[in-house]
């Protein structure tokens, strides 16, 4: 179960403060989860940015649009209370009580449609879309994301194979692997195949080293090739490997690294795509948003 979307939590929220007191928003949180039938898991999950659980941030979101709708009013910081519209509204609630419903009261509506600044006056105003701002912008960040990593998929491919080796040496320093860049080429060396093949030092002190091994395959790399990996792996003294495809892996293949005493990590072409993005390789920043909130503590009671 997907944790459910801001608009979910408008009723949960107005009957929680239905009786008319002064509710602790921190307080409600854990209750409103129960309303909803949330699992751990769901109860668990955090944002992208991982500052905040998705679930709190949705009921956050609802109190927001309640509040501008004049349905609920905030008496002090981090407190609720139910309006008298708010309480008319519960006692005959809509079939459903969504963006649209609260779209209805003035208030509301100018605080959900968008007008750029500095416009003429009779410029029409964009009605914002159902979605909390913070979930339009995580969605469409991933959806910019994967694009960006399909292009980076598709120029991997189609590069020579000496750009393969240097992007594999780049990412594993990046991530904090191999020491200096010399040490990691020196170590790794090349296979001249557009693949490499080697130990590259774990952490900078080389307390513990990774066996590395990185193929643009054609097709999916199935259990025979990672079994051979797994193989080699003695040949060099080492516990620990990688193994790295622009392709992917078969379900045998992934299968068979969890039953081994041996510990492989399988990287797929999407997942090394990831990676290049996370830790900045072949990649920039385009353009850069900050997100501000609220600084409670700098403001008085």
């Amino acid at each position: 179960m997907a944790v459910p979307d801001f608009q979910s939590w408008f009723i949960p929220l107005l009957r929680r403060i239905g009786d008319g007191g002064e509710h602790v928003m921190s307080e409600l949180y854990q209750s409103l989860a129960d309303d909803l039938n949330l699992s751990g898991d769901d109860r668990a999950q955090l944002l992208k940015s991982g500052t905040q659980l998705v679930f709190e941030n949705r009921i956050g979101w609802a109190r927001t649009y309640l509040k501008k709708a004049g349905l609920i009013e905030a008496p002090s910081r981090g407190v609720v209370r139910i309006t008298e519209r708010g309480k008319s509204v519960l006692a005959k609630p809509p079939e459903r009580l969504d963006v649209k419903f609260l779209r209805q009261f003035p208030e509301f509506v100018e605080f959900h449609t968008f007008k750029p600044a500095n416009t003429a006056p009779d410029t029409p105003v964009v009605e914002v879309n159902q979605e909390s701002p913070l979930d339009t912008l995580e969605r469409v960040h991933g959806e910019l994301e994967q694009q960006l990593a399909d292009d980076i998929l598709e120029r991997v491919k189609k590069a020579p194979p000496a750009f393969f080796e240097r992007l594999v040496v780049d990412l594993l320093l990046a991530m904090g692997y191999g020491g200096s860049r010399e040490d990691a080429g020196k170590t790794i060396g090349k296979t001249g195949d557009g693949g490499l093949d080697g130990v590259i030092n774990e952490d900078r002190l080389g307390l513990d080293v990774l066996y590395i091994q990185a193929k643009r395959w054609d097709g999916s790399v199935g259990r025979p090739v990672v079994q051979a990996f797994a193989g080699s792996l003695e040949g060099v003294r080492a516990r620990k490997g990688v193994l790295i495809t622009t392709s992917s892996f078969t379900a045998d293949a992934q299968s068979y690294v969890k039953q081994i005493e041996k510990k492989i990590v399988l990287l797929d072409g999407p997942t090394l795509a990831s990676l290049m993005i996370q830790h900045n390789v072949g990649v920039g920043v385009e353009a850069a948003y900050q997100v501000k909130k609220l600084d409670s503590d700098y403001f008085p009671e």
